[in-house]
């Protein structure tokens, strides 16, 4: 667990998807998701901003959500849950699904 909280884990990987909304970077993800988890139990892909993928990717993702490897976790993060898909939604059930309330500045 120190390798996870120091950022060093490599079988974590989180990824932003305001910038990595594509329909090739859910390929790579995908063809990672493959490999067998190099010093834990499970490969976690942690997807920050997940509404902001575009629909394509979504869509491409959607088959690993549904039948993803045995030692694939997925958890999704996002300010904005009704901009993700119900598919998306209903295929990770098994997934770890956090809506993070969005919060005004104190300095408004």
């Amino acid at each position: 667990m120190p390798r996870i909280a120091e950022g060093r884990s490599l079988d974590v990987f989180e990824i932003d998807g305001a910038s990595n909304n594509g329909v090739e970077q859910v390929r790579e993800l995908r063809e990672t998701c493959k490999y067998a988890p190099a010093s834990s139990k499970f490969k976690i892909y942690i997807i920050d901003e997940v509404h902001m993928l575009s629909t394509a990717a979504f869509n491409a993702l959607l088959k690993t959500l549904e039948e993803p490897p045995e030692h694939v976790k997925f958890m999704f993060a996002t300010t904005d849950p009704e901009k993700v898909l119900p598919t998306i939604l209903r295929a990770a059930s098994g997934s770890i699904c956090a809506a993070f309330p969005r919060r005004s500045s104190p300095n408004t």
